[in-house]
């Protein structure tokens, strides 16, 4: 089955309940959202009484509450080696996965972080040690999936095998997954236009099993410039063609999918329609400029 859907966002007065009504306005079957800011560590307190509302509603339309996903804050960084930093990090990390737990929430991305110019192994190492303390301090069925980076700046993760050492060394190996984001894939030299043979090499490497989320957005750029600039689907250099067959991937059913595409000249969400062209998977050249007119 194909569970499509897109980023949403995570209100103070309305909280899970008002993610899924935006979720359902897009047509979606999915969602993903933080649970506070990404940038900062304002965070409310979950409303159980909302959560139970957003609940009883998925239970009356059928709606699979066991694909929804959260993303982890991008302030959190494993890979810092500045002790203060990374203390921030790992008790930062451990309050999401408790969010997590009280939401029922069973998959969080992460960022794997940025070595801040120590180096991919120290970055790794600090990753390990930092996921093997939050996970022998909490008792949980949260999964961490570790997502797929482009490779800015000192970002670690940007390679799959970087990916599977932290997997291999961690001592909580079952408590992590991962997230492919096909632009970050793209941008850090993946060829997105023969993705079943990029799915074979993942799955000798590290395991298809171990796939919890996919992430579907074009690039702005050509492959391998390690830029990370997301483009709404089929406009950018991956193409809707090459996305399609990644999304109807049969290796990936029942995976959620997550757009995190651009806002249509930054005001206009692009999901509802971005969703209509993948379920019909015919592309529109002119979608863009329907948006704007649609939404104004």
């Amino acid at each position: 089955m194909l569970y499509i859907g897109s980023h949403v966002g995570f209100k103070k007065d309305t909280q899970l309940l008002g993610s899924l009504e935006e979720a359902i306005s897009y047509g979606s079957n999915t969602f993903m959202f933080y649970t506070g800011a990404p940038q900062n560590t304002i965070r409310s307190n979950i409303e159980d009484g909302l959560t139970l509302k957003a609940l009883m509603k998925m239970k009356e339309i059928n709606f699979d509450y066991s694909k929804v996903v959260v993303h982890a804050p991008y302030i959190i960084n494993l890979a810092n080696p500045d002790k203060e930093k990374y203390n921030f990090s790992i008790r930062f990390l451990q309050e999401e996965i408790n969010r997590c737990e009280q939401l029922g929430i069973k998959y969080l991305v992460l960022h794997p972080g940025s070595h801040v110019g120590e180096g991919i192994q120290a970055g790794i190492d600090n990753i390990v040690k930092g996921l093997n303390i939050i996970f022998s301090n909490v008792n949980t069925d949260v999964k961490i999936l570790l997502e797929t980076m482009a490779g800015k700046g000192t970002e670690v993760g940007s390679k799959l095998e970087e990916i599977k050492a932290i997997i291999d060394n961690c001592q909580y190996k079952d408590n992590l997954g991962v997230c492919l984001d096909t632009c970050h894939l793209h941008d850090s030299g993946y060829d997105m236009k023969n993705f079943s043979f990029f799915l074979d090499q993942f799955d000798k490497l590290i395991g298809i099993n171990k796939i919890g989320c996919v992430h579907i957005n074009d690039s702005k750029n050509e492959q391998s410039t390690h830029k990370d600039r997301h483009e709404n689907i089929g406009f950018g250099k991956i193409g809707f063609n090459n996305l399609i067959n990644i999304i109807y991937n049969e290796k990936l059913n029942d995976i959620p999918k997550i757009l995190e595409t651009p806002y249509v000249d930054k005001i206009y969400p692009p999901y509802k329609y971005e969703i209509e062209m993948i379920k019909a998977k015919k592309f529109d050249e002119n979608l863009l400029e329907k948006i704007k007119n649609k939404t104004k």
